[in-house]
């Protein structure tokens, strides 16, 4: 594991970690912040599953996370949205919603991306094991959020680990994959034509299939360019309503799909974390 950055940050520790993933065959790239209490011990951690084209960085610089987390005492990990590098498979025609920084936090079973993108395993099985032997931090106390195909992968994962997460939020999240051009586009590239593998990556199908006995907490902009024919909220708020599920989905008016949106709630999103870690 190789350390590629390390800057001091509200009395924290801001890092950037290169380690090789045996799970997507390559070198993979994740961020870490560490609040001041980690000098002490042990700390819980919330996630961050960042959205198309992003890096781990995305949110590092822009979300303005760190002061919150700080005095909360929570850590942050963020990792990259694919994998990268010399032989990973990227769009053949070159388009951002497919490929090199579009994982969708699935394991690829087709050529030439099962070699690689093994997203799903990455986040949930690799990483954890991971951080756990190399940072003080309490895996015993785990939340998860993202923001649009990290939203997306912050639900799934949440809904199909619910003992590994205490608590999941998102941001603009792509609920519904199987219903939407990004979520089809990356579903049969990543996974096939037979649709019935796609339903464990659709929130709306999983919440159909098991409901979920936790909250679910999701910020939508109502100037977003992508709501309508992407993202879809009105699909998962019908999802949770059938399911029982604890669902607020905060419509914010006038707000868009950028990280101005996320920096403007993410301390709300910490927060709400914080009550089940603490």
């Amino acid at each position: 594991m190789e350390i590629l950055e390390e800057v001091r940050c509200f009395d924290g520790r801001q890092l950037r970690v290169r380690h090789h993933s045996v799970c997507c065959n390559c070198d993979m790239v994740f961020s870490l912040f560490l609040p001041p209490q980690a000098e002490q011990g042990i700390v819980p951690l919330v996630w961050w599953l960042s959205g198309l084209t992003c890096t781990d960085q995305n949110f590092v610089t822009k979300a303005g996370a760190q002061r919150v987390a700080a005095e909360l005492g929570l850590a942050i990990v963020a990792p990259d949205t694919s994998p990268r590098g010399e032989g990973v498979a990227d769009d053949p025609d070159g388009s951002w919603d497919f490929g090199l920084g579009a994982g969708f936090y699935v394991n690829a079973t087709q050529a030439p991306y099962a070699s690689h993108y093994q997203m799903y395993d990455y986040v949930q099985q690799e990483l954890p094991a991971l951080i756990k032997a190399s940072f003080p931090l309490d895996m015993a106390r785990q939340s998860i959020m993202g923001h649009s195909m990290g939203g997306h992968g912050a639900l799934t994962l949440a809904l199909k680990n619910p003992d590994q997460y205490k608590s999941v939020s998102a941001f603009a999240p792509i609920c519904a994959p199987m219903q939407c051009p990004w979520g089809k586009k990356a579903l049969e590239g990543y996974l096939g034509e037979e649709r019935s593998l796609w339903l464990e990556h659709d929130a709306v199908a999983l919440l159909e299939q098991k409901g979920f006995a936790k909250p679910i907490l999701v910020d939508q902009g109502l100037s977003d360019g992508f709501l309508q024919e992407q993202l879809k909220p009105e699909l998962l708020q019908v999802a949770c309503n059938n399911a029982g599920v604890d669902l607020t989905i905060n419509r914010r008016e006038g707000y868009d799909h950028s990280y101005y949106f996320i920096a403007s709630f993410i301390e709300s999103h910490l927060r709400y974390h914080h009550q089940f870690l603490s």
